[in-house]
């Protein structure tokens, strides 16, 4: 039977039983298992596959899926006998993050006991029998009754809360006389949520207790795996975490299996006819890296491209890019620079550290290049080591022609409340008329200039520098295909302002 594209579907048995397409990612719960390690965080930039990758796992190693062998019989883990007895042996907890969009604390708290609320009452079995104590039979209780009605009349303790899992964890293993594996997708969430609403503090320190609970001082785990987009610094919710391996964009480790190599994308448009069309999905859709494998593509965009057969920026319009239009606004005008540098096509070469620490995002001004190549949106070409400490300093470029597109539309949105004036700015500067030009720049500066003004440690002299720079950006995105556009270069015996280059160049008989 041909194989259908079924867009969003994120969970596995769903996909396998349905017949719809799916590349083979089995081997990852080989590779997995056969690491050893206690706790695994892997990090990678949204609609990479991280969900059902997760959802596989669950089904792989649940005893919910005994019996469900099918599900796995055509795939390559199931070429080694010792893995078919695997299948299906193990108590497994599984929760996701994903939903845990709150704009204050107390709603994001919420959600969280909410999601471990409904793993509760999925293993409401457990309290048949005398395997419980009256204690542990009573969390089932609070943790409904609250969620139910979160009201200050029934409340309930971070401590409680922190313990929850560890708790329903020793059930489990009583119960089946094995050991847990605990999965949790998009752990992140929550923390960007907290980070941009401002309650970032409280919420670490509620995540801290529950991860160091469950994920350290929990002797009836097997092992765990987390996913996410970011890799937070182990000084903030992993502080005491010492068992946690960090699988980043540039570790070696998992590299395949998550997202589709080139070999895998160019066998799926053979498969459904548009096999002439490999080097314009390669233009659109290549440039991610994980470790020194390249040529990634993103699953989301070549899965739409093959139900469609159009090409889009099907990827860089399921997010808003807050956070990233955010930081970049109130950025200094060295970082803009740099994004004009990427603009044009070129490389930056920037140090950074690969575990974002949120709390600094807007004092350390190379947060931003973390942040941007763990989002997915900008690549590394190369990483070169400095100094005897050995130091990392990454080449970075963006992606590819989707994730240009995305920062074209960030740019232009930044003017969007006086888009007259700055076209009308554009159309003067164009026609060499100074005194509109004077006029536009003064209403563009008088509509947008605060979007510009909201720095940390703003002063007379870095104000102007960061909308100047803003303001070149969006030259940049609307003059791309006709001028190349330089700005605060050297050039004779001092600096201009703005260069506009012609890219094709009359020739006049």
């Amino acid at each position: 039977m041909e194989q259908i594209i079924s867009i969003g579907k994120q969970d596995y048995e769903e996909i396998i039983k349905e017949n719809y397409f799916y590349i083979d990612k089995t081997d990852l719960i080989r590779v997995w298992w056969e690491s050893g390690d206690d706790v695994t965080l892997i990090t990678r930039p949204r609609r990479f596959g991280k969900t059902l990758n997760m959802s596989m796992l669950k089904c792989f190693f649940s005893n919910q899926y005994a019996g469900k062998s099918y599900l796995f019989k055509k795939h390559s883990i199931w070429k080694e006998k010792k893995y078919q007895k695997l299948q299906g042996t193990f108590p497994v907890i599984y929760l996701s993050f994903a939903d845990v969009k709150a704009d204050n604390y107390e709603e994001c708290r919420n959600g969280i006991i909410a999601i471990i609320n409904e793993l509760y009452q999925s293993h409401r079995y457990l309290l048949q029998g005398d395997i419980m104590t009256d204690g542990e039979k009573e969390l089932f209780r609070v943790l409904d009754n609250y969620s139910n009605n979160p009201s200050p009349d029934k409340k309930i303790t971070n401590e409680i809360v922190a313990r929850s899992i560890k708790t329903l964890s020793s059930c489990l293993m009583r119960y089946y006389g094995k050991k847990v594996i605990i999965l949790l997708d998009e752990y992140d969430t929550p923390m960007q949520e907290a980070y941009v609403y401002g309650f970032w503090e409280e919420l670490t320190t509620f995540i801290r207790a529950l991860f160091n609970s469950t994920f350290k001082t929990n002797p009836y785990m097997e092992r765990a795996m987390l996913t996410g987009i970011t890799g937070v610094s182990k000084e903030s919710i992993f502080s005491d975490l010492n068992n946690l391996n960090v699988i980043t964009a540039v570790s070696e480790k998992y590299a395949s299996y998550f997202g589709f190599t080139e070999e895998e994308v160019f066998y799926a448009l053979e498969k459904f006819g548009l096999g002439n069309q490999k080097e314009e999905v390669k233009n659109w859709y290549d440039g991610f890296s994980f470790g020194r494998l390249k040529d990634i593509y993103n699953p989301w965009s070549i899965t739409n491209y093959l139900d469609k057969k159009r090409f889009d920026t099907y990827w860089a319009s399921t997010s808003s890019n807050g956070l990233i239009s955010k930081l970049l606004k109130i950025s200094a005008s060295d970082i803009k620079e740099k994004m004009e540098i990427l603009l044009s096509g070129e490389e930056i070469i920037v140090n950074f550290d690969e575990q974002i620490v949120f709390e600094q995002l807007e004092q350390n001004a190379n947060a931003i290049w973390s942040l941007m190549v763990a989002s997915g949106y900008l690549k590394i070409e190369q990483i070169e080591y400095r100094g005897t400490l050995r130091t990392p300093w990454y080449h970075l470029k963006i992606t590819n022609l989707e994730t240009m597109s995305m920062f074209s539309s960030m740019f232009q949105n930044w003017f969007t409340v006086s888009s007259n004036s700055y076209n009308g700015f554009i159309e003067a500067l164009l026609s060499g008329n100074k005194k509109e030009m004077n006029a536009y720049m003064n209403e563009v500066a008088l509509a947008t200039f605060s979007s510009f003004d909201v720095g940390r440690h703003p002063s007379g002299r870095t104000e102007p520098e960061r909308f100047y720079h803003g303001f070149v950006l969006g030259l940049l995105v609307q003059l791309r295909d006709h001028y190349v556009v330089k700005s605060n270069r050297e050039s004779g015996y001092g600096r201009y302002d703005v260069l506009l280059l012609p890219l094709i160049k009359r020739i006049v008989p």
